[in-house]
């Protein structure tokens, strides 16, 4: 009985001890986004700035109510620096008809993200190189980088290349969830078309190392990234990936491809999708691949693509167990960093396209990321470094080679 009572008497001191921690945890969590380039490397914004009705991503939005993870007032609350928004088109039909439409597409998209940004021109900067990035960060702005996913809009015409490049665009996921003209997709039920990169694929490559686009490997086949990894001059990203060796799914990059990356300068910026954090059960697995496959389709309309968002959106509701946590980022985080260091992991999140991690539910909430990583024993330098500075170094090296 005495016991209990020593027990009873401690608690309160225990829980304003552990109310102070917590406390000086989030304090120093400020300060490292305040003097930090936090960059995120794969953000799908640009999805509800072309379909969603009246979508205004310079106006602040609620995830609750209408699911959306990214806008700019969420980004500054966040303390989220920059991101790079995709220009995405699911693949479609491999006719010259069908390629000018994706270039026609894309070229919308483009246009888009530029509008936006001239629209929030106060608090919102383009940029292009690690140095503009910086220099917008130092003015108290947003930073918009351009990537493209799916490698499709540049259909058999590599001339396309340089207009993206001359309107932003500094990485390329060469396929998506189907092959292309350019490589093969770790995606396409069909198998291999290629056995890796095509020949197209590998003039593509050559061409984004002349000028300056980094080569991304998310959504390859193994094949296609080890072609990769020996076609490309400079370090590449997976722009959003995570790890197999956590996760066994053909989307993540095993533990012998991430070292291959790392040997080359390279980083793997950790996906928050789902499914390739924390591998759900049978049940929910068949459930978010029918829902995901569907959205992804070319010819699924915005209404439709809205409908599946919020059926992915409930599966975390009736089965908490299967949606990964914060922790679960980290740990990803932490694989990589045990394999090949601190130099060659960064954040991919994936929001407005598939990202769904309980504790970051949008931009706003990036923040518990970097107190589980202070939890940890990571440092300020090495939190820097996983948040933006890796990948501002590949971007770095991709437009000094290009300048040679």
């Amino acid at each position: 009985m005495k016991h209990l009572y020593t027990l009873l008497f401690c608690l309160p001191f225990l829980c304003i001890a552990q109310d102070k921690a917590e406390k000086r945890l989030l304090k120093k969590a400020d300060k490292i986004h305040a003097s930090a380039y936090t960059v995120d490397t794969h953000a799908d914004a640009p999805i509800n700035m072309m379909e969603m009705e009246g979508f205004d991503v310079g106006a602040k939005h609620n995830y609750a109510e209408d699911g959306t993870q990214i806008d700019f007032p969420r980004m500054k609350e966040g303390g989220m620096d920059a991101m790079f928004f995709a220009v995405y088109l699911g693949q479609g039909k491999r006719t010259p008809e069908a390629n000018a439409e994706a270039k026609e597409k894309a070229l919308k998209i483009f246009a888009k993200i530029h509008e936006a940004v001239k629209n929030n021109a106060d608090k919102v900067s383009l940029v292009t190189t690690a140095k503009e990035g910086y220099a917008a960060h130092k003015q108290g702005k947003l930073g918009v980088f351009i990537g493209m996913e799916n490698g499709w809009p540049i259909g058999t015409d590599l001339s396309n290349l340089k207009l993206y490049y001359d309107l932003g665009l500094r990485y390329i996921t060469l396929a998506h969830s189907f092959n292309n003209d350019l490589s093969d997709s770790s995606g396409d039920p069909q198998g291999a078309e290629h056995g890796g990169i095509s020949k197209l694929g590998e003039a593509c490559i050559a061409e984004m190392n002349r000028l300056g686009i980094v080569v991304d490997v998310s959504h390859l086949s193994d094949s296609a990234f080890y072609d990769v990894m020996r076609l490309s001059k400079v370090p590449v990203f997976a722009s959003h990936s995570s790890c197999r060796a956590l996760c066994d799914v053909k989307r993540n990059m095993t533990d012998d491809m991430i070292k291959l990356l790392a040997s080359k300068g390279g980083v793997i910026q950790i996906n928050f999708v789902a499914d390739f954090l924390k591998k759900p059960s049978a049940e929910v697995a068949v459930s978010i691949r029918t829902i995901r496959m569907q959205v992804q389709k070319a010819d699924a309309t915005p209404e439709d693509k809205k409908k599946l968002n919020a059926e992915l959106r409930q599966i975390k509701y009736k089965y908490p167990s299967d949606v990964p946590t914060v922790k679960d980022v980290v740990n990803h985080i932490d694989h990589v960093v045990k394999l090949v260091g601190i130099d060659h992991v960064g954040i991919g999140m994936d929001m407005d396209g598939g990202s769904d991690v309980i504790g970051v539910e949008d931009v706003s909430k990036i923040k518990n990321v970097t107190i589980e990583l202070l939890r940890r024993g990571y440092s300020a330098k090495d939190i820097k470094k996983i948040w933006g500075g890796n990948t501002m170094r590949v971007l770095a090296e991709a437009e000094k080679f290009s300048k040679k």
